[in-house]
């Protein structure tokens, strides 16, 4: 990554990302896909670790689409009383990561915002296709909304959010649930350096297809598992750029400068706004896709979190 305008930071949390990879053995985006999401966890467990301490922290279970779903659940310290709640759902490109990978994430915003943050450990793909994830999430989604309150939630103060695939699976399950008239009353959607279209040729696939991560060979393979009908991968749930997108809670954009999906949420920035939506998006500048499980080695990581955490106090009020 020679690139000039990557963070010093940056480069130096890619190297060594690349170095502690180099000691595993390569993974291969291949099926079956076992191996490959144990390396992936082996990788970025440890990234998980450190960060703010939770007044309470666990698992909890919701009888889901005839499963049973895991929840991680956190809360601050904080005074007695239903907390508001983040309802964050982790990415991973549908295939792997899990609530474990982003166990610190969850906690740096329930500490920044002062809310009970719950994260779903959703059916990954490509085991489980297109729409079964995004299916799950909304109803979580609709569980919280309608009996929060038995965990100790405030379903009247409600944010739903995510990154990368996550973000996707959040603003789809947003657009089914307000179709289908059962969207619950959200103060507001985080989307982080979300997936928003099916495209691989925009500006941003062109400048950043390799070398910078995430790669486009990455994101199409992604794509194959998650949407293996080519006709999915169009539908406006599974490609939210292509929704109609009046209608939804105000929104927090963060975009990764040198990211193959940056174009993507530019573009959703302006659709949102054109719909009416109240969007406030912000520019993580000299950073690559993921760059929030740099916490603890990017400062630019935890100023995305903290103004994050600001924006949901307000969105909390």
């Amino acid at each position: 990554m020679s690139d000039p305008r990557l963070d010093p930071e940056m480069r130096a949390f890619n190297a060594m990302m690349e170095e502690r990879a180099a000691r595993l053995p390569p993974i291969r985006l291949a099926l079956p896909f076992d191996e490959p999401r144990a390396l992936t966890e082996a990788l970025n467990l440890p990234l998980a670790e450190g960060g703010p301490r939770m007044a309470e922290s666990g698992d909890r279970w919701l009888p889901v689409r005839g499963r049973r779903l895991l929840c991680r659940f956190h809360r601050p310290a904080a005074g007695p009383g239903p907390l508001p709640v983040l309802l964050y759902i982790h990415g991973g490109g549908w295939v792997w990561n899990s609530v474990d990978t982003h166990d610190r994430l969850m906690r740096e915003y329930a500490a920044a915002a002062g809310c009970t943050v719950l994260g779903p450990d959703y059916a990954l793909s490509p085991e489980a296709a297109f729409p079964q994830a995004l299916e799950e999430c909304a109803q979580v989604l609709r569980w919280v909304a309608a009996r929060g309150g038995e965990w100790g939630l405030d379903p009247t103060r409600l944010v739903l959010g995510g990154d990368s695939a996550g973000a996707n699976l959040a603003l789809g399950a947003a657009l089914l649930l307000r179709d289908a008239g059962a969207l619950p009353p959200l103060r507001g959607l985080l989307l982080n350096y979300g997936v928003f279209d099916s495209r691989l040729d925009t500006p941003s696939y062109g400048e950043f297809a390799t070398g910078y991560g995430l790669t486009r060979e990455r994101m199409a393979f992604y794509w194959r598992c998650y949407a293996p009908r080519e006709t999915d991968r169009v539908h406006p749930y599974a490609a939210p750029l292509r929704a109609e997108l009046g209608g939804l809670p105000p929104t927090l954009l963060q975009i990764a400068e040198l990211d193959v999906l940056a174009s993507e949420n530019h573009a959703m920035a302006e659709r949102l706004r054109a719909a009416g939506v109240t969007v406030e998006a912000r520019l993580a500048q000299g950073t690559v896709h993921g760059f929030l499980r740099a916490l603890g080695h990017v400062r630019a990581a935890e100023e995305a979190v903290a103004a994050a955490g600001r924006w949901l106090a307000a969105r909390f009020a």
